[in-house]
């Protein structure tokens, strides 16, 4: 519980991936810190070919900040079934008092605690004269299993703890068996851990609204959040590092960082960091471009592009293309999957609602499947609960976007975008949907 973990937002683009595994890079080399980037949901097909292409591993996915109970686990060792109870008495002095008794298996039989132990001593010595003259020796010669308790509560060591409180409230022990997915023994718990468990520590990068953070974000413990979005970020109990600055990309604040430490990032993971620039800024043409992004990528791009990497023969602008055609196009995914993966949750005026956003390279793929998008979007509204949800096809040659939107609340029909004889609406020269799309529909709801 000692290790940091940098992560994105949840449904993470290429940029979100990015600042994550490169931040985690930069405590590791700069600070010597036990850091490790992760994700909160799904790679989407751009991250996926970009990593690929540059020969790095997804990082591991982290559903939520809730403890586990392989948070507050110990593997101690353990004895045989059938076993002498000596076995077991020597793992309990080395303990706090309890061992482990796993069948051959690797399956747990039970444990010997002191109240167990005690309770077997009462069965077989009791008030009987003869019996009260036996010696030690004789009974830690009888079977670990004569002395075990086989009905110790189990816990999967991936459940989350709060989700088994009143179990744990109402057992009679004070200990507890772990056991993995498949039953085997992992380890042992005490009450007294399980009801105060080490909060997960993180850092969130490319976001700061606890509706787009993973989940149970309050049980963690925040150290620093870097971004580049508007604020809607959680209370802390401490102060924290929190810096949310205008640039493009959340890749560019961290190549910023890595050049203040004095060092150049590995290829590959400059390669990333310079994916996740062009991405979010639309090969340095979006809105959203600052001249900060532009020298982060002209920086990027020279630390990628050394011999032998992969990006050796590529330059900004045709790694830049590969990366936006990566991500495109309609017809290969299911319209599910668009409308789920680039998505964002918003409140604002009294509503609840999502804004999904889908590159393509001809806003005419729309009409192929716009029915089916606009019946998926309906469905992400149920499921979420959300009065409304939108999504933004955005054409990243001409640089336009259609929108769909599903139960328009009557302050949008003041949108500024072409009502389409489809039902969608043109957006001409739109394509963020951070700094031109959202201030829009925010100011609408909110007016």
């Amino acid at each position: 519980m000692n290790k940091t973990y940098v992560i994105g937002h949840v449904n993470p683009d290429t940029d979100s991936i990015a600042a994550a595994m490169g931040y985690a890079w930069l405590l590791q080399e700069r600070d010597g810190a036990d850091v490790q980037a992760a994700r909160a949901g799904s790679i989407n097909p751009q991250t996926t070919w970009v990593l690929k292409t540059l020969g790095l591993d997804s990082p591991p996915l982290l559903n939520d900040a809730s403890p586990r109970f392989e948070a507050v686990m110990r593997r101690l060792d353990s004895a045989l079934p059938d076993r002498p109870l000596r076995d077991a008495w020597a793992i309990a002095n080395r303990t706090w008092g309890v061992a482990p008794i796993v069948n051959e298996d690797g399956k747990p039989f039970g444990l010997v605690t002191g109240t167990s132990l005690f309770g077997y001593l009462s069965h077989v010595v009791g008030n009987h004269p003869r019996r009260q003259e036996m010696k030690l020796a004789e009974i830690l010669e009888t079977p670990c299993r004569d002395a075990c308790d086989s009905n110790v509560p189990r816990f999967h060591a991936g459940e989350r703890i709060r989700d088994c409180l009143t179990r744990i409230l109402r057992s009679e022990g004070d200990d507890f068996l772990v056991v993995d997915d498949k039953g085997y023994y992992v380890g042992v718990c005490r009450q007294r851990d399980a009801l105060n468990p080490p909060r997960l520590k993180l850092i969130l990068v490319d976001h700061n609204e606890p509706g787009q953070a993973l989940g149970a974000l309050e049980e963690a413990e925040l150290l620093e959040i870097l971004d580049h979005h508007r604020l809607g970020n959680a209370s802390t109990h401490i102060p924290i590092r929190f810096t949310v600055d205008i640039v493009g990309s959340t890749s560019t604040l961290v190549s910023e960082r890595i050049e203040e430490a004095g060092l150049s990032a590995p290829p590959a993971m400059a390669g990333l960091l310079l994916a996740g620039c062009l991405s979010d800024t639309l090969i340095l043409t979006s809105p959203t471009t600052t001249d900060r992004d532009r020298t982060a990528a002209e920086r990027l791009g020279r630390w990628a592009s050394v011999k032998g990497s992969p990006l050796e023969e590529l330059t900004v602008r045709s790694f830049g293309e590969q990366v936006l055609r990566a991500g495109s196009g309609l017809a290969a995914r299911e319209a599910q999957e668009v409308v789920s993966s680039d998505l964002k949750h918003y409140e604002a005026g009294g509503y609840r609602f999502a804004i999904s956003q889908v590159e393509v390279t001809d806003l005419l793929q729309l009409d192929e499947h716009r029915q089916d998008l606009f019946d998926a979007l309906q469905d992400l509204r149920d499921r979420n609960g959300l009065d409304f949800s939108m999504l933004m096809v955005t054409d990243v040659v001409s640089g336009s976007s259609r929108f769909l939107l599903t139960n328009e609340p009557p302050e949008l029909h003041d949108l500024p975008y072409s009502l389409l004889p489809d039902g969608s609406r043109l957006a001409e020269g739109v394509v963020s949907r951070k700094k031109q799309l959202l201030p829009v529909v925010l100011g609408l709801l909110e007016s």
